[in-house]
């Protein structure tokens, strides 16, 4: 039985508790939350759960074999970091920190020590994603020419990371996941309208090997929720709508072929192919409940997860060049490798 505590019971902690505690194989120990109204309000809900307002405390706890962090991303490193000394597992909510040294820092430690680090790339979890990743994989798009999101809300404003590090990372972990993403250059631009806050509207360009291209709109200021991506491919195409209730996957039997021949150069002949519209069945179980699962599982087994220390360090990376490029105007900024990642 693997003995949890969690670190933060705001927006997305409550969520993790429950999964954690309706979880086989696990059971939580200790939450920790700075402010007693929400200490206040767990315990309501679970009666039997201890509760402290320092985290220092949960992370000392003896009883707890592995730490959840679900606090501002500016936390992460520290607390991740003194779990990690104190010899306990750890799940941290993305991003994983708030620069590329820290996030190899946490990497080394982690790998020094043989403990679980993993980043809650929850959308890695969900159905669709999972799909969307087996149907790549299949080549069943054939070569892919494009990625385009659009990520967009009204709301929730972070003060500690703008709206690429709030959302545009969901867009960054699903990339890396589904296309093996290697990017060749980063560049975003974007705009505060809150007088001294983050920006709030941006838009993120990546530019890929083979001839990839990935762009991501993501919006604090728009009056609807839009989680809407397109995937292109010389064979395929997917419409993926993460607001659609049910249809969230669609895939299109679309696309283009250009003539060849000689006479092409010239007359520059490209055909449409206009086919049928498939929407697969699937997996319905909560993200969550899959992500939970599998950190229980990489505990138990010593396994690595998909969503490791380096799954979250590749996000850092992209989010790293796109800040700096988003301070120089859309600037773009050539990848770097990162020293010590694996092949």
């Amino acid at each position: 039985m693997v003995r949890v505590g969690v670190i933060g019971c705001g927006y997305w902690g409550p969520n993790l508790i429950r999964c954690f505690s309706e979880a086989e194989g696990s059971t939580v120990e200790c939450v920790s939350d700075l402010r007693p109204d929400r200490l206040a309000a767990i315990r309501n809900r679970y009666s039997s759960l201890q509760t402290t307002q320092s985290a220092d405390d949960l992370i000392a706890n003896p009883r707890i074999d592995a730490v959840v962090i679900a606090t501002p991303a500016s936390t992460h490193y520290d607390l991740v970091l003194k779990a990690l000394q104190a010899g306990k597992h750890v799940l941290v909510e993305k991003p994983m920190t708030t620069s590329t040294q820290s996030s190899m820092r946490l990497i080394e430690e982690a790998e020094r020590r043989k403990l679980v680090l993993m980043v809650d790339h929850t959308f890695a979890y969900t159905g669709a994603v999972r799909k969307i990743h087996e149907l790549i994989s299949d080549a069943q798009l054939g070569q892919l020419y494009y990625y385009d999101a659009v990520r967009i809300n009204l709301g929730l404003f972070q003060h500690d990371v703008d709206v690429i590090w709030d959302l545009a990372v969901h867009d960054i972990s699903i990339m890396d996941y589904v296309l093996q993403l290697r990017p060749a250059a980063v560049s975003a631009t974007g705009i505060s309208h809150v007088p001294g806050g983050k920006e709030d509207i941006a838009y993120l360009t990546i530019f890929c090997e083979d001839n990839l291209i990935a762009h991501v709109h993501a919006n604090w200021l728009a009056p609807v929720k839009v989680r809407r991506t397109m995937i292109g491919g010389s064979r395929r195409m997917i419409v993926y709508d993460d607001v659609e209730p049910s249809e969230k996957v669609k895939v299109y039997d679309r696309g283009i072929a250009v003539n060849d021949s000689p006479e092409s150069v010239v007359q520059m002949m490209i055909n449409y192919r206009i086919g049928d519209v498939w929407i697969p069945r699937l997996d319905t179980t909560e993200a969550l409940q899959v992500e939970t699962a599998e950190f229980i599982a990489s505990i138990e087994q010593a396994k690595i997860p998909l969503m490791d220390g380096w799954a979250g360090l590749r996000t850092v990376q992209i989010l790293e060049m796109a800040t700096r490029s988003m301070k120089e105007k859309g600037r773009l900024i050539e990848f770097q490798g990162i020293d010590g990642a694996p092949a």
